[in-house]
């Protein structure tokens, strides 16, 4: 099979891929145009020890960086359509391609090392720089909803790292719902089982009753939110979670959050414990 059969499926993801990269359309197209033209002149241009989408994403990020750009090119200067997009612009160009690879492409870190040629430790640190260049952009305060001392203090901890603020940490369904009232936070992150025997997941649904914010669950029994009925939370992070992770969720929640009008509402973001 040609390199441009093999190739073809994913050529609307990687324009999708080219139009967050380059700024617009038309220069992204113009960038996957000049990938698909470098192949056909030369298929030794593509990696052949990487799977046919990790190759292409691969050879276009060559181009990409290792050229001028194409006399359509005109800088990050479009206009956006939603608010993810107006966030891209403010997030410097490795950790943006490290970032849309894993967070809108769903390559894994390792992935997404084999395609930008950087261990998977530094890829998780270019995902954790975007997400402090989002959090200048869309700064929040989160609601943690957690029992466990050492695990809430590690989880702000995070949160402070990234520029946002929290608005309390609450050990309870009771203290979640009193928490709220005082104070309307822009994400939760919560627990699922609470230290009174309560349901942060009850919690939750009824924050969402009263006001549309994303929600990161954290949880030890992920098998308790995958149970095959919808609504069913996006990402899913067990414990013991890695700290990057956990970092780099909150920027994808918030990225995402901004991409309608309506918000996100809580299939959209999800958490780790």
């Amino acid at each position: 099979m040609s390199i441009a059969a093999t190739v073809a499926p994913e050529l609307p993801m990687l324009r999708r891929f080219a139009r967050l990269l380059a700024g617009s359309q038309e220069s992204g197209d113009a960038y996957v145009v000049a990938t698909l033209e470098a192949l056909s002149a030369d298929p030794l241009v593509f990696p052949s020890d990487l799977p046919p989408r990790q190759g292409l994403y691969k050879a276009f990020l060559r181009l990409w960086t290792s050229s001028l750009p194409p006399a359509t090119f005109s800088g990050f200067d479009f206009d956006p359509v939603n608010g993810a997009e107006r966030n891209l612009g403010a997030i410097t160009p490795l950790p943006r391609q490290a970032f849309l690879l894993w967070a809108v492409e769903n390559f894994s870190l390792a992935e997404v090392g084999a395609i930008l040629g950087v261990s998977s430790n530094d890829v998780a640190q270019l995902i954790v720089q975007a997400g402090r260049e989002v959090a200048e952009q869309v700064a929040t305060d989160v609601l943690i909803i957690e029992d466990e001392p050492i695990i809430a203090f590690d989880i702000e901890a995070m949160v402070r790292e990234l520029g946002h603020g929290v608005t309390d940490i609450a050990r309870t369904h009771t203290e979640a719902i009193e928490s709220i009232k005082r104070r309307k936070p822009g994400l939760v992150l919560a627990d699922i089982l609470l230290a009174d025997g309560s349901s942060g997941l009850a919690a939750v649904n009824e924050i969402l009753a009263s006001i549309d914010v994303p929600v990161i669950f954290i949880t030890a029994f992920p098998e308790r939110l995958l149970t095959g009925e919808k609504p069913e939370p996006t990402y899913l992070i067990t414990k013991p979670f890695q700290p990057d992770t956990v970092r780099a969720t909150i920027s994808q929640a918030l990225f995402f959050r901004t991409q309608s009008d309506g918000g996100a509402d809580a299939t959209a973001v999800a958490g780790a414990r």
